[in-house]
C-alpha cells in the first residue's frame, strides 16, 4: 500500500470532522496544537457561536497571512453521495468528502507547508500568521470580519494574505484570484392595491406597475468594466407575489436582486440609479439594501509576483489572474491595505454532491505555499 503524504493524512482528518457552518467540530483545536509546536502564539477569538483564531509566529513585519475556513456547506441528500460525505475516501486518485476542495484541502496544505518551511527556515524574516474562521459559508457576521476588526483596533496589520479558496479551473495553480467584484443585494417591495381581477378599476396591480421598471433595470448598462473586471451585472433571483388564487390581484410583489459590480461604479451610485429608475416609472416601493462586499483588487506587487513565481517553480505553469466568481473573506482583509490573492485547488466540485479534489494536487498546493513563503520571507 502506498504511504499517504502528510498533507493527505491531515486533509482526511479535517474532512472526517462534520463542521457544517458554524460548527468547527474540533478542527481548529487540532490546528492550534500543531501551530503552537511550531512556535506560533494563538489568539482565540470566538464571537457568539462562531469559532475563530489568529495565530502568529514572530512579531516583526512584514506579515504573511494564510486565511481560511474550517466550516463547510451542508451535504445535501446523503443518499446521493457515492460515499458518506464525512468519511474521506479516495476514488481514482480523487479525495472525496465535504470540504475536500472548499477548503479543508487548502488548510491541510497550509499546515504541512508551514511544517516544512519552519523546519528549514526557523529564523525567517517577518511574521507568518493564520486567520481561520468557522463562518465563511454562513452569515459571515462573526467570522473573519470580526477578527479583522479586532486586529485593526490594535493596529496589527497584514502585509500579504493568501486565501485558500479553490481558485484553480483545470489544473492547480492555473488561476489566481487577485480580486473580486463587489456584491450589492436588495429586497424590493412594490406596493399595489389588492382586489378582484374582474374589477380592474378598483385595484392597482404591482406586477404590472413594476414590469416597465424591471425591463429597464435588466437592459441598463451599468458600466463597461475595465482591464481587471467584467461589466457590472444585475440579476433578479426571486419574485414573489399573489395569494395563490387566480382571481385576485396581489397587493404587493417582492423582488430580490443582486449586483456584482466592478471598480468602475460605487454601491452608492448603483442605489441612486436603481431608485431613480423606480421613481421614473412611478413605482410605489420600499427597498432594503445589503452590501455584502466591496470590490477589491491586488493588481501587482510582491504577493502576486511571489505566487506566480511559486506556481511556475513547482508546476512549470504560467498563471492567469482573475476576478471572476463569488465573494470570499478576502473582501474583509483587502480594505486594511493588505495585498490579497486567492490560491487553492480546482473548484469544479465545490458545494456539489461528491465534492472531491485531486490527491496529487494537495501535495502540489503545499509545495506552492512553501515556495511563496521562501520567496517572501527568505533571501533565497
Amino acid at each position: 500500500m502506498t504511504q499517504r503524504s502528510a498533507t493527505l493524512e491531515l486533509a482526511c482528518d479535517l474532512i472526517s470532522r462534520p463542521s457544517v457552518t458554524p460548527e468547527d467540530a474540533g478542527c481548529q483545536a487540532m490546528m492550534c496544537e500543531r501551530l503552537e509546536a511550531l512556535g506560533f502564539t494563538i489568539d482565540h477569538m470566538p464571537f457568539e457561536e462562531v469559532t475563530n483564531f489568529w495565530a502568529r509566529r514572530n512579531q516583526e513585519g512584514p506579515v504573511l497571512c494564510f486565511a481560511g475556513h474550517t466550516d463547510v456547506v451542508p451535504t445535501g441528500p446523503i443518499e446521493r453521495w457515492k460515499t458518506p460525505p464525512f468519511e474521506p475516501t479516495i476514488i481514482d486518485g480523487q479525495l472525496h468528502g465535504r470540504g475536500a476542495a472548499d477548503m479543508k484541502g487548502s488548510i491541510a496544505a497550509f499546515m504541512t507547508a508551514l511544517d516544512r518551511f519552519v523546519a528549514k527556515h526557523p529564523d525567517h524574516k517577518g511574521s507568518i500568521a493564520l486567520l481561520i474562521t468557522s463562518d465563511e459559508e454562513g452569515p459571515y457576521v462573526n467570522g473573519t470580519t470580526r477578527v479583522i476588526d479586532t486586529l485593526e483596533a490594535r493596529n496589527e496589520k497584514i502585509t500579504w494574505a493568501i486565501v485558500g479558496e479553490p481558485s484553480s479551473t483545470t489544473l492547480v495553480g492555473d488561476v489566481i484570484k487577485n480580486g473580486r467584484r463587489g456584491s450589492l443585494g436588495a429586497t424590493l417591495k412594490v406596493k399595489g392595491v389588492q382586489g378582484h381581477v374582474a374589477y380592474p378599476h378598483l385595484v392597482r396591480n404591482p406586477i404590472h406597475e413594476f414590469a416597465p421598471a424591471l425591463a429597464e433595470l435588466s437592459q441598463t448598462e451599468w458600466d463597461q468594466g475595465n482591464d481587471f473586471f467584467p461589466p457590472t451585472s444585475f440579476q433578479v433571483s426571486n419574485i414573489n407575489a399573489g395569494t395563490g388564487a387566480t382571481n385576485v390581484v396581489p397587493g404587493e410583489v417582492e423582488v430580490k436582486f443582486n449586483f456584482r459590480f466592478s471598480t468602475e461604479v460605487t454601491d452608492t451610485e448603483l442605489r441612486t440609479r436603481v431608485e431613480s429608475i423606480l421613481e421614473k416609472h412611478n413605482v410605489q416601493y420600499e427597498i432594503e439594501w445589503n452590501l455584502s462586499g466591496q470590490p477589491f483588487l491586488t493588481a501587482a506587487g510582491d504577493l502576486v509576483d511571489a505566487a506566480r513565481d511559486a506556481i511556475r517553480s513547482v508546476t512549470g505553469r504560467e498563471t492567469e489572474l482573475s476576478t471572476s466568481g463569488g465573494t470570499s473573506d478576502g473582501r474583509f482583509i483587502a480594505p486594511t491595505g493588505a495585498q490579497v490573492v486567492e490560491l487553492g485547488p480546482v473548484n469544479a466540485t465545490i458545494h456539489k454532491i461528491d465534492e472531491n479534489v485531486s490527491v496529487a494536487d494537495l501535495d502540489t498546493l503545499s509545495e506552492i505555499y512553501e515556495q511563496v513563503m521562501i520567496n517572501l520571507l527568505t533571501d533565497a
